[in-house]
């Protein structure tokens, strides 16, 4: 990164609305409907990835993908029914403004469909201190494939070297990585600190609300890991 910051990307599911478990029981759901069973935990590790990533992470990239489909279409139909009682995290929507705030173009790069995303806009309720939002049903490949990442710079006129990535996930870090672009990693999708620093975030907060407290400390790490 050789210019300063101008844009921030955040991830959503789990970054900034409180779904990541609601994902996981809904993919465990569907995936004992067509007779497989994977560990809860297991599944909440891949969340993060689309669902044209998942099933081959889940079952293996060699397994009969037959009933792929099927096991797509009953986690979004598990899913949508917390659409309703859906939450934002704690101060995303203050988080979203003052970046805004700040002169920062503020994009959303998700893995969600863009029915899901729907959903989650709703929730969020911070449609104008959005500059660009992107869905998987942008790109060819979802996350941790740089695609969504790729579309949502060029939907806000932004270059890699002038963003940070805000996700929740190895996922979210591997693919703004691929990019070479720094990522601040928030716990509040269920991995430890640890964890999302040892797979290169540049600094990790509790939650959008403790990265709003931090968040100039937050960008210049972020900056200056970039540089290094």
């Amino acid at each position: 990164m050789t210019k300063p910051v101008a844009g921030v990307l955040f991830d959503v599911d789990g970054t900034l609305v409180d779904t990541v478990y609601l994902h996981a029981v809904a993919w465990w759901q569907a995936l004992r409907q067509h007779g497989h069973d994977v560990p809860a935990a297991r599944i909440h590790r891949a969340i993060g990835m689309g669902s044209d990533m998942i099933l081959d992470e889940l079952l293996g990239a060699g397994h009969d993908d037959s009933a792929d489909d099927a096991i797509r279409a009953a986690h979004a139909s598990l899913y949508a029914v917390h659409w309703p009682a859906l939450r934002r995290l704690p101060g995303a929507r203050r988080l979203l403004d003052a970046c805004a705030d700040r002169g920062l173009r503020v994009v959303l790069a998700t893995s969600a469909s863009r029915p899901e995303l729907e959903a989650l806009l709703r929730c969020l309720d911070a449609d104008a201190s959005l500059a660009a939002v992107t869905s998987a049903d942008d790109a060819e490949r979802s996350k941790p494939a740089p695609d969504i990442v790729e579309v949502a710079l060029r939907r806000a006129g932004l270059s890699a070297e002038e963003v940070v990535f805000v996700g929740d996930s190895v996922w979210d870090i591997r693919s703004a990585g691929r990019l070479s672009i720094p990522c601040i990693g928030l716990t509040s999708g269920g991995l430890c600190a640890a964890e999302l620093l040892d797979h290169g975030a540049a600094g990790v907060y509790a939650d959008p609300r403790d990265l709003l407290d931090h968040l100039d400390e937050a960008l210049t790490t972020a900056l200056r890991m970039a540089l290094s």
